[in-house]
């Protein structure tokens, strides 16, 4: 089977993307002179006044890491013997190295969701561990925007779920490593892409954002928005014990300045999502591939192993479910805010030539 040149471009991850051209003037324009450390320089003094400009209050915090933004929240958050509900594919739950329970010492109640989404219902699963000395505290709920799956929550699910926690003593955080692309999914138009983020988050209730930024343009910075002020008390000592304070804060601060300007976030976001559209419409109809549309920059297709195999071999990207008891396994690719027509064509046109040259696969 010969097929054609790769793209230029990988599928296999939105971190697999450089960083914009936009964020590296920002940074090299940093770098002209002195500044004092840790976040006392021009740059993240206006970092946290756009960020709370943005969402219409809170307190920010940057950090290295998705992770350590997640980390750093989520301690904020808690007291010893408190527990943090969220869905069994979370990336706090699997994707993170048990970092959750082992740096901030909570343990992780995971519910299941087939679809990536928890829903208010099942809160009351937690209910009878409250007020019980013999067990752990819920005093949390972490939910992804979007999720693990590509799947988004509506504003509407996202404030019944904090009324729902709320109620019952819980906070809400959101691991918004990818926000961006939610709210580029959900916004009406560019024009509404700021209410559409507040509608998603301050509005609907949440205590603490994750706001991702190296999945989206970024070289490395993320970003805490402590929507409950008075989460942020201190959340900063919080971050340097768990080694995610900057010395040269203003690298990380120029790098989302650029990223804010101009909604820059959000036109990023626009463009991956838009080309994960297209290449669905360029494969959807290939006999022996089934894929959903995508929510936002990530699909999740099915296809015969020895077609994944060969494109994995030829461009790659990670095999996501291996479905057991079938001869099928379910891939995921992801595009990025530099991904092209031209990337999209070529990944398309791969897809195609494997997967009609490999038997389709069935379930057995």
């Amino acid at each position: 089977m010969k097929l054609p040149s790769p793209p230029e471009r990988s599928f296999a991850s939105d971190n697999a993307a450089g960083a914009h051209p936009a964020v590296l003037a920002a940074i090299a324009e940093a770098n002209t002179g002195h500044a004092l450390a840790y976040g006392a320089d021009r740059w993240t003094g206006e970092c946290a006044g756009r960020f709370a400009e943005l969402f219409g209050r809170g307190e920010t915090l940057l950090t290295f890491t998705g992770t350590g933004a997640n980390i750093v929240g989520l301690m904020a958050m808690l007291r010893p013997v408190d527990a943090v509900v969220c869905a069994a594919g979370a990336h706090i739950n699997v994707d993170e190295a048990g970092a959750a329970e082992r740096i901030v010492g909570a343990k992780l109640i995971d519910l299941p969701a087939p679809d990536g989404k928890l829903v208010p219902e099942q809160l009351a699963e937690v209910a009878p561990l409250l007020g019980n000395e013999h067990h752990v505290q819920p005093a949390a709920v972490s939910i992804t925007q979007p999720t693990e799956l590509g799947t988004l929550y509506t504003a509407e699910e996202v404030a019944a779920l904090c009324d729902r926690a709320h109620a019952m003593g819980m906070r809400v955080h959101m691991d918004g490593a990818r926000i961006a692309n939610a709210v580029a999914a959900l916004s009406p138009s560019r024009q509404l892409a700021v209410s559409t983020l507040r509608s998603l988050t301050v509005d609907a209730g949440v205590d603490v954002l994750s706001f991702g930024g190296t999945k989206n343009g970024v070289l490395g910075a993320e970003a805490v928005i402590f929507l409950d002020t008075d989460l942020a008390d201190r959340a900063s000592y919080l971050r340097k014990s768990v080694t995610q304070l900057a010395s040269k804060m203003r690298f990380l601060a120029a790098q989302f300045l650029a990223l804010l300007d101009d909604d820059l976030w959000f036109d990023n976001a626009a463009v991956a999502n838009a080309m994960a559209a297209s290449l669905h419409d360029l494969v959807a109809d290939v006999p022996g591939l089934d894929v959903a549309v995508p929510a936002v920059n990530s699909l999740f297709p099915t296809l015969a192993r020895p077609a994944a195999a060969a494109l994995q071999q030829w461009s790659f990207f990670w095999e996501w479910d291996p479905l057991p008891g079938t001869d099928r396994c379910q891939v995921r690719w992801m595009t990025s805010w530099d991904t092209t027509a031209a990337d999209v064509d070529r990944f398309a046109a791969g897809v195609t030539s494997a997967t009609l040259a490999s038997p389709a696969g069935s379930l057995t």
